[in-house]
């Protein structure tokens, strides 16, 4: 069967080829794609800024953020059947290697794979896309098809604020740094577990959406952020402070708004190695962690929240363009539209 997928070749480079799929193996999925969602960090692999799209291998097809519905199954499958609306994991660990059986995170795994980052993991950029079962979670066919994209995000918000013993609760003050579609989701994520949320973002359009979801703002090219969080939290600073905008001005504040003690949660991808106030974090004895990705079972924790949650989501999708038009779609990204979310739609 021949199909049109997207290839990164190189920075900038992303070009449509026809292809002909392989066979299914019995433990795997055929899927056609619905709709993929741009990923900041696949404009980062784009952009030639980051070495996790690994086209030094070899071309291979991008996006991780995709909804599809299956076409045809593998003689093995028993969860999923023809027809079903799915999503899949983006890092793919062995369940064999060491780390996997010493029960580390997915992304610690010796052997693993990582969909729409290199060539033997083709991503959901493609009119067709295979995996196995076991990385595919069906989801509501309630749903409208966009809804399934952020699946993937939210998943990345929740290991950020649930998964990985930052547990805020209702006596916390977060502040989100960094409004995009990840920084919103984990801003709703801690908003769930009953905290009082603060949205530091430059952009209007994004300052924008988090007022009307219901978040208090701050822009802090306009404000002093320092300031503003000390009202918000009777000047003790933030009991946790999510770093997601990726920036230097977001790691310099990290160890400025924070109270002594709070917890310092890094979601975003950086470019560069920023410079953090090591001093500051000595002296008030803050705890760090790093939220990378989220494990398998996440996936159950984030479509049940979703279902709730949907129609405040589908206001993040901002443009949408044909596969034909990735490229552009791309490239309106990288020129600096403050886009939420960008899809590449298929039906």
């Amino acid at each position: 069967m021949k199909c049109k997928q997207a290839f990164m070749h190189g920075p900038f480079d992303l070009r449509i080829e026809e292809v002909e799929l392989p066979a299914l193996r019995r433990d795997q999925v055929l899927i056609k794609l619905i709709a993929c969602g741009i990923c900041q960090s696949d404009v980062e692999c784009f952009e030639g800024k980051s070495a996790e799209g690994r086209y030094d291998l070899g071309p291979y097809t991008p996006g991780h953020e995709w909804v599809g519905r299956v076409t045809e199954i593998g003689k093995n499958v028993t969860s999923i059947k023809v027809g079903d609306k799915v999503v899949g994991d983006c890092v793919l660990p062995c369940h064999q290697c060491a780390n996997c059986k010493d029960g580390k995170m997915s992304s610690a795994c010796l052997n693993m794979r990582e969909v729409g980052f290199r060539p033997d993991s083709p991503g959901g950029f493609g009119e067709y896309m295979i995996l196995e079962e076991a990385y595919t979670h069906v989801i509501p066919e309630d749903w409208n098809d966009e809804m399934g994209i952020f699946v993937e995000n939210f998943n990345v918000g929740y290991w950020g604020v649930w998964g990985n013993k930052c547990d805020p609760d209702a006596s916390d003050d977060c502040v989100i740094i960094g409004g995009g579609p990840i920084g919103l989701l984990v801003a709703l994520a801690a908003k769930r577990r009953g905290a009082e949320v603060l949205v530091s973002e430059v952009s209007r359009q994004r300052l924008d959406l988090a007022a009307e979801l219901g978040f208090r703002t701050v822009n802090p090219a306009e404000d002093d952020l320092e300031s503003v969080v000390a009202d918000f939290t009777g000047n003790v600073g933030a009991d946790v402070t999510f770093e997601v905008s990726g920036t230097q001005a977001g790691a310099d504040s990290i160890t400025k708004i924070t109270r002594p003690h709070g917890r310092i949660v890094v979601v975003a991808i950086f470019g560069e190695a920023p410079r953090v106030d090591l001093h500051k974090f000595f002296w008030k004895e803050y705890q760090m962690r790093g939220a990378r990705v989220y494990e398998e079972k996440d996936f159950d924790e984030a479509i049940a929240f979703l279902s709730e949650e949907k129609e405040k989501l589908r206001k993040l999708v901002t443009s949408v363009f044909s596969l034909d038009e990735i490229q552009q779609a791309f490239e309106r990204i990288v020129d600096g539209r403050k886009e939420m979310k960008v899809l590449i739609r298929y039906e």
